[in-house]
This record gives C-alpha cells, sequence and structure tokens, in this order.
C-alpha cells in the first residue's frame, strides 16, 4: 500500500445499514515487550472506529483492516490541537491590548474554546462525512 494510507488491524463488533464498527486495538511500541508487565510504562486502548463495508462479504467477527488516508489525520490534528492552540494565542494577543488584567486576559483566551467546540458539534455530520474509512479483508 501507498505511504498515503493508514491501516489498522480489527474485529468488526457490529455492523448496520453498511457501517461496520471495528474495534482496533491501539498499542505501543513497547506492548509486545516481554517486560511490559513489570515496566508499566506500556499503553493498549481498544477503539471503536466506524468505516463503510462495500460488499456483503464481511460479518460479525472477522479481523479486517480499517483503511483511511493519512491527510485525515492531519486534518483531524487541525482540528484538534493547531485551530485552539491559535484561537487562544490569537485571543490572548488582543485581550492583553484591550486589557492588562492577566486574569480577563486568561478567562477569555480559554472561553473562545467554547464557542469553537460548540461549532465543531454542529458541524459534526459534515465533518463526519469527510472522515471516511472502509474495511479491507485482513
Amino acid at each position: 500500500m501507498g505511504t498515503d494510507i493508514i491501516q489498522h488491524t480489527g474485529e468488526i463488533i457490529a455492523i448496520e445499514n453498511g457501517v461496520a464498527k471495528v474495534m482496533i486495538m491501539q498499542t505501543s511500541a513497547c506492548a509486545s515487550c516481554h517486560a511490559k508487565s513489570v515496566c508499566g510504562a506500556s499503553d493498549k486502548k481498544e477503539k471503536v472506529v466506524e468505516a463503510e463495508v462495500n460488499s456483503n462479504d464481511f460479518k460479525v467477527g472477522d479481523v479486517v483492516n480499517v483503511v483511511g488516508q493519512k491527510s485525515l489525520g492531519i486534518k483531524a490534528v487541525l482540528l484538534a490541537y493547531v485551530m485552539p492552540f491559535v484561537l487562544i494565542v490569537v485571543t490572548m494577543l488582543i485581550a492583553s491590548e484591550i486589557t492588562e488584567t492577566e486574569w480577563i486576559v486568561g478567562t477569555v483566551s480559554l472561553g473562545i474554546l467554547v464557542p469553537y467546540f460548540v461549532v465543531l458539534r454542529l458541524m459534526k455530520e459534515k465533518i463526519k462525512a469527510k472522515f471516511k474509512f472502509y474495511v479491507t479483508m485482513s
């Protein structure tokens, strides 16, 4: 597969209306280490991802690959981390020009995140339509 593709192996836990819910296991680099039980640094998380199913060949319990474009990860990072950071910094600079009261600058700077995340929530379906994943046989 090309370098513009991200892929995770997972298990289908539900299928409904052409959409499969796939449980993927995210593991850190040390999760496969034989000393992980005494180390405590290992990190393992289960995540459920919704992915389109293009055929009736898939069923619950199948081990599959969840495939998506690498650019989706970049967009997600921009929406979740970069944009909020930029909003906080710009708001802080503008607020500090208006007032010298630090608690007001801090409160307004952090408060700008509330409308940002409300707008993201309101646009959830539109954003979800752009973040498409597909299921392929493992």
